[in-house]
Formats: C-alpha cells, structure tokens, sequence
C-alpha cells in the first residue's frame, strides 16, 4: 500500500509540473517558487506591482506612461535575493524583455525609459523627464542609491554627458552612464552595424546579461523577431556585489517630460544563476500604432497652418526678444551639429556661473579665466575656462580633439565635459575639482596646509598612471602638452587629477607626430621642442620630470638662488647630484618627515626624465614601474648631462633673460607661440 501511494504522489507531481510548463491562459510561467526565473509573455495576470500612470492593457500590453508627465513604474511584485553564492557576493543572472517607444514627435522625446535593480520602491522623490524617474539633482550619482540601472534614452543631455539622444547605457548610482552605445546590432552575416531608432514605434528586444566571475555586464539590443545578435551592442565591467542591496527589486519606470511619448513593455523574462527563459514571440500583445500615426497626419496638416500663423503675428515680439537674450549670443556653424551633447549653451554656462562673476573665479592663466558654476539642471559642480582666440583658423579640428578628449575616462584625469563657443571666446567646461590645484599647496598659501611626503608620493604616482592612460592605453596618443603643478587639480579626496586640455592633441598609434608651434609653459619645455616644435610622448616626460622635481622640491621650475638671480629648478637639483647632496634639495619645509629611498628614487627618476636627449628617457610604462618598485632605477652617469644648463640652452634659442625673469607672461618668439607662465 505505501508503494501504491508514493507512485500516486509522482504521478499527480508530474502532471502538476505538466500544468505549470503549459502555462495558464495569460501566458505568465512562474519557474519556481522562489521566482529566481520567470517569463512574461504579455502582463495580463503577472506577479508585478504598478505604481503612477503605468496600467496593463486588456491584451496584455505593459504601458508605463499614457502621454502625459506623470512617471510609471512597474516593479516584480517580491524582491529577489541576488546573493546565493557562498561567498555572498551577487550572482550571475540574466534577463531579456520587449519593448517600444512610440513618440508623437518623429525625432526626438524628452525622456526615457530604464530598467532597474534597486534597494526598494519609493521613489516619491525623484524627478520626470532626462531623470528618467529614478534620481533628482541632489540624489543623482549618490553611491547610496545602490542601484543599477540600463537607460533606453531618447533625450541627448549634455549634463549627464549622453553620447546622443538615442543610446543605450548602463548606469550605476546616477546617470552618468559608464558605458553607452548608440542604439543598433550588429548583423550576423555581414558583421556591418546596423542603426535602430529607440522611438520608431516598432517593438525591439534587449538582453541583458550579468556574469559573476568577470563582473562584466553584456548588452544586446535587436528588432522583435531578429534572432539574438553573435555580437552584443557592448559589453562593461562593473562589480555588482558593491552595488545591490540584498535583497532588492527589479522593474521598470518611463518618464516623458514634456513631450507625449507612449513607453511600453510586451514581454519580461528573467533568470538568477542561469539563462532567462525565452519570451514567447508569437503570444505577445501589439503595439498601438494606429493612434500615433493618426496624430501625426493631424500634426502635418495643422502645424505649418499654425506656424506660419505663429510668425505673422508674433514676428515683432520676436525680434524684441532675440534683442533682449542677446547677451547669450553663441557661436554655431552647421558643422558642430556632429558634436552634440558635448556642446552646453551660454545661456546654462551664463546661468550657472552668475554672469562669469569675480566671486566664482578659481584662476586665471596665460589662456583665460577658470570660474566655478553650478549647472541649473543637474546641480552638477563644474569649473568653466574662457579661453580667447582670435582666428577661426583650425577651430573645427580644434573642437573635434576636444570632443575626442571628452571621451577620456581614468580616475586620475579630471573629466573634459563640453564646449561652448561665443563671439572670440571658446568655453571649457570640466568637472570641478573642490581643493584647488597643487601648485597652491607646493607654493604655500596661508589658507592651505602643507603637503607631507606620503601625500606627494601618491599624487605623484597618480599623475604618472594617467600619463601612462593617454600615451598608450587609451585608443589614440593624446599628448597633452602642459604638464605642471597648476594644472594638477586635487578631487575632494586630496587625490591628484590632471586637467586642462585645452593643448592636447591626439594622434593614431603608428603614426608619425606632425611639427607644430611651440606650445607649453616655460621651465616644462623640451629641449627639442625648443628646436623643430614637435610635441611626442617623450616632451611629455620631460615636462613630468620637472613636475617630480617640483613636488619633490616644493619649489617652482624657474627660481631664484642666494644672488637673486634667475636659474631653472633642474640645473639646480643638477649641481646638488654632482655635489652629492641630491638629498638637501626636497622641501625643508617637510622638516626631514620623509622616506629617503623614495624621495631620492623620485629626484633621479626626475632628472631621468630631464635628459636632454629624448631616447634617452623612460616612457612612462617605465616610469610607473620604477615608482611602483617593479624595476630598479638605472643609476645616472654624468656623462648624461655634460653641456646640459637649461636657461644657456633657452637663451641660444632666443628666450631673453627678461622672460625668466616674468614667467607668468605669455610668450611668442619666431614660430614659437602659446607659451604661458610657469605657475
């Protein structure tokens, strides 16, 4: 008998099983009861909760927004515990769903949709539009949110540094996306990309995928019924398990500002620790097409009617107006329509500096002023430089390296932002930097404390892996051409930052570098670029060599000695090496607080930097090994320096004596052009 029951028991377990794998009418498959897998075919009867203008269709459709501001959200009715592992850090997962974005406007909405992974459901406090209805300004990039987020974003904001106004991208803690693509696949057979508008109306698949032991995050966008691309869109790395809360949420939220933009899910699968379920194409509910194409016949037939009626009558008012906001007149040409997000507007950078006042200006150097703002929308901090130029003459190969530059991504390079071009002015916007530039502490100000050794060091070997990022790790040479102390700027962590590149210049790998003018500040510049012009890697060692003696020294690159006359900083480091007292040249004000290796490592390794032949120095592959400690440093010959004098070498190139004596003055002699002062 108890044979007989236990294989009634199976019996009646299988079919159950069989019931569950058909799915109840609604076509909703719950794959355990733990739901760490499920797939939506439609919503109709799903485990999900909804919350503002989000509703569920009758055929299923999962609309988060009706046309109007009010943000929707659609959450997975229980959280999920993402932290199975042993060692409980998240786990892989994985997850797809179907979606469209109808807008009644062709080009482009306001807003965006996004799915995400968060700590809870309240989000009572955020707001609609380019914040996807996730953040607000004062939440937006907080490492609390503990939230990962991948945007569908159809509104190209140049605050939150969006690539276009329709990409993909996933963000962690705030909008700010750390990596994005521009919407499209890749085709399997021709391997060509192949673009896709996120607001076309027409329902698109995304997969989403999350794995553990690489901590990448892999992405693949396609049209609803194209199989899962080979290529994925892009793949980024990030480590959740230093983000999500355990446990936490998933869903979605649509948020359309002010434009009338419909955003929809058709379908959701997911899977923790294995693949997502597939999405049962041929069940999924229809776009709403019909309405929107309705509206926009009305829209074609009415709106030139309405324009032109417009203009008739409020031509004059116009004119008036454009008179009065004169004062934000820009400068646009057809060809910076390219560029994008990373132009701001004057109006915003006006706005946000309070009228470029006195109060907020930070400095002021051979090439502009540098003033701190607030942008009006984010809340973002930022540092705004005008920089003067006089000519049009090569301005939009100018503006094409800035751009390029604003691409650059490494801890410890302070982050080029944008642009804006007005009358003679080009503007320079950078992330703000809260302590300043290191030359204010090197050079002692009342107001500032003094750097000790450990400090130094690491701002040192900071600025050396950044210099190594641009010469060889990132997808072209940037040389950046004005390596100094002031242009060093100090995050909110006192970590070192380098700025200003408003004289990089960018080239291919394997490509021979081109002569150009002599740009740089005095005391930073190499001996041959003094004699043919032409920047490389190397003038870029040279110019961080004098910055180790610097930081070292705690002096600047042209000095003055005991008979008050003029002398460059390594010809005097130089005569301390050849005395044997290399050592009583680092800052007195340490008060002998230091490491002695590694202060006299970083005063040869300075000098190793300044040798007057350009093969002769280390590229800074090598110069991040030596500081690192990977590599003993080569010891120095005199024979390397014999007939080095900086200031005699400078002189026979026609520097007078008085420019050493004013180094803060800009200078031009012969071709040579665009040198500012040693600061």
């Amino acid at each position: 008998m108890a044979a007989k029951r236990h294989t009634s028991i199976f019996v009646y377990y299988l079919r159950f099983m069989v019931i569950l794998s058909l799915g109840p009418p609604n076509h909703v498959v719950l794959c355990s009861a733990q739901a760490d897998s499920f797939v939506y075919s439609g919503f109709q009867g799903a485990d999900i909760t909804l919350d503002g203008s989000t509703a569920v269709q009758p055929d299923g459709l999962l609309q988060l927004t009706n046309g109007s501001d009010i943000i929707g959200y659609a959450f997975h009715r229980a959280p999920l515990r993402f932290r199975g592992s042993p060692n409980f850090t998240v786990q892989s997962f994985s997850l797809s769903f179907v979606f469209g974005i109808q807008s009644v406007f062709d080009k482009e909405s306001s807003g965006g949709m996004a799915f995400f992974i968060s700590p809870g459901k309240n989000f009572s406090n955020t707001f609609p539009g380019s914040f996807l209805g996730l953040f607000n300004p004062s939440t937006n990039g907080s490492p609390n949110n503990r939230i990962f987020v991948v945007e569908l974003d159809t509104f190209g904001n140049g605050e939150f540094k969006d690539i276009d106004s329709n990409h993909v991208g996933v963000d962690i803690n705030g909008l700010i996306s750390i990596e994005a693509h521009t919407a499209g696949f890749y085709d399997d057979k021709t391997g060509i990309f192949r673009n896709l508008s996120l607001n076309s109306g027409d329902p698109m698949q995304l997969w989403v995928e999350y794995d553990a032991q690489t901590t990448q995050v892999v992405l693949t966008l396609a049209p609803l019924g194209t199989a899962k691309p080979q290529r994925p869109l892009f793949t980024t790395t990030t480590n959740l398990s230093n983000v999500l809360e355990e446990p936490s949420y998933m869903g979605f939220s649509g948020s359309t500002g002010s434009l009338s933009t419909l955003y929809s899910v058709l379908g959701w699968s997911f899977g923790l620790d294995g693949p997502a379920p597939a999405i049962n194409i041929a069940n999924l509910p229809k776009l709403p097409h019909g309405d929107r194409k309705a509206r926009s016949k009305v829209l074609e037939i009415v709106l030139p009617i309405a324009s032109a009626a417009f203009i008739a009558v409020v031509g004059t008012a116009i004119i008036l107006f454009m008179r009065r906001r004169s004062r934000y007149a820009e400068l646009r040409e057809d060809w910076e329509v390219e560029f994008g997000p990373h132009r701001f507007s004057y109006k915003d950078l006006y706005h946000a500096t309070e009228g470029f006042k006195n109060q907020h200006l930070l400095g002021a150097g051979g090439f502009g002023k540098v003033y701190k703002g607030v942008l009006p929308v984010s809340k973002l901090e930022v540092a705004v430089k005008k920089v003067s130029h006089e000519s049009r003459q090569g301005m939009k190969e100018f503006i094409t390296e800035v751009v390029s530059i604003g691409h650059l991504r490494h801890r410890y390079l302070v982050q080029l932002l944008g642009y804006c071009r007005r009358k003679d002015e080009l503007i320079l916007v950078y992330e703000y930097m809260p302590n300043g530039s290191l030359d204010r502490y090197l050079h002692f100000e009342e107001d500032k404390p003094m750097l000790d050794w450990t400090r130094r060091f690491g701002i040192i070997k900071g600025i050396a892996c950044g210099l190594l990022y641009l010469h060889e790790k990132w997808e072209k040479i940037v040389i950046h051409r004005d390596i100094k102390a002031s242009n060093v700027l100090l995050d909110n962590e006192m970590n070192g930052r380098l700025g200003d590149f408003g004289l990089a210049r960018l080239y291919d790998h394997g490509t021979n570098l081109q002569t150009t003018h002599v740009v740089g500040t005095m005391g930073y510049l190499a001996p041959e670029m003094l004699r043919s012009g032409k920047a490389s890697p190397q003038t870029d060692v040279f110019a961080f060599g004098t910055f180790l003696l610097e930081v070292a020294c705690g002096q600047r690159p042209i000095k003055q000695d005991a008979e008050n006359k003029q002398i460059m900083l390594v010809d005097w480091v130089l005569e301390h090496w050849h005395n044997g007292t290399l050592i009583q040249t680092v800052d007195a004000r340490l008060q002998g607080n230091f490491d002695q290796d590694e202060a006299n490592m970083v005063l040869k390794l300075g000098l190793l930097c300044l040798h007057p032949l350009a093969a002769a120095r280390p590229s800074m592959k090598q110069v991040m090994e030596y500081l690192d400690g990977e590599t003993a440093l080569p010891e120095l010959a005199p024979a390397h320096f014999d007939n080095f004098h900086m200031v005699s070498m400078m002189q026979g190139r026609g520097f007078r004596a008085s420019i050493l004596s004013y180094p803060d003055v800009t200078t031009s002699v012969g071709t040579f052009s665009g040198l500012s002062g040693g600061r």
